[in-house]
């Protein structure tokens, strides 16, 4: 496949469909955790209705408010034209190239060389970086950085996010819940009715099925991350410049600091908080996608 012949329309048409794929994947799986939850804990069909009713309720939250949410958990304050008049002038410029709104524009006040896009859609998105990004990188730099997650934006790969955010999260708090209520002694009900290998084997699953969840986001998000240097770098016609930074970023040994499970994989480069980021990684290896953007031409 040739990523750098690959259009933002084109990119964004096929980020639609395998975000309904996506969605009915793991919107079935989060069915299947929820029966097997059920019937472990024996809540019957009212806590399964109960958790179809709760998923519903945390999706419409996290998709009109998760932009906000997730800005907040990163430390991101709102910035003015008048205080980077630079950086504001190169997004309308990326956005009007990628024929997008122009995104709210948030820094985030940490050492550590990066940045992130967010929202439920083009119309309604954020783009957020922090001051070390800026301390570190020259401004063609910053550029191919700023394209890279404009890309994301006009690829819909921001709603992709929320979508499994959503799913992932629900799928791990059920996990969660089980493990607690079997360590306080909840799975005892299931040896007492005589269905201990069923249960046992429930109790497995749900102990797994965030694995499983994750796994499944993976399968996705490394593309969209060669998808969007592939994008980024042919909107500016400078791959050299992203190459450049992402060699400048993978050289920084400045940990993130506002960093969550929830935020982790939205960052331009994966943050180097701690190795549980880097045992599922969201991302690429930095080597492999300065080789393919020094490849480009």
């Amino acid at each position: 496949m040739t990523y750098d012949k690959i259009s933002f329309f084109d990119a964004a048409a096929a980020n639609k469909t395998k975000s309904v794929v996506l969605l009915v994947f793991l919107f079935l799986f989060y069915l299947v955790v929820l029966f097997v939850f059920s019937y472990v804990f024996e809540l019957g069909v009212l806590g399964f209705i109960l958790g179809v009713f709760s998923l519903f309720f945390y999706a419409l939250i996290t998709y009109y408010a998760g932009d906000q949410i997730l800005l907040s958990l990163s430390g991101a304050k709102k910035i003015e034209q008048k205080d980077f008049p630079y950086i504001f002038n190169t997004v309308e410029g990326l956005a009007l190239a990628a024929q997008i709104s122009t995104p709210q524009i948030y820094l985030i006040s940490d050492d550590s060389p990066n940045a992130f896009a967010t929202g439920r859609d083009p119309a309604h998105s954020a783009l957020a970086m922090t001051t070390g990004l800026l301390q570190l990188l020259n401004r063609e730099e910053i550029e191919g950085v700023i394209a890279h997650e404009m890309s994301h934006i006009a690829n819909f790969d921001i709603r992709m996010t929320m979508i499994a955010t959503v799913f992932g999260a629900s799928i791990a708090l059920l996990s969660g819940i089980a493990t607690r209520m079997l360590w306080f002694g909840g799975g005892r009900r299931d040896r007492d009715r005589g269905s201990g290998g069923l249960a046992l084997l429930g109790i497995l699953f749900l102990i797994l099925a965030p694995i499983f969840a994750q796994l499944a986001q993976l399968a996705l998000s490394r593309q969209r991350e060669y998808l969007a240097d592939t994008t980024g770098a042919r909107m500016i016609r400078n791959p050299n410049a992203l190459a450049n930074a992402l060699e400048k970023i993978g050289k920084s040994n400045v940990p993130l600091e506002n960093v969550t499970d929830a935020t982790a994989g939205l960052y331009f480069a994966l943050p180097k908080a701690n190795g549980f980021f880097q045992l599922f990684a969201t991302h690429p290896p930095i080597e492999e996608r300065i080789k393919r953007l020094r490849g480009m031409y």
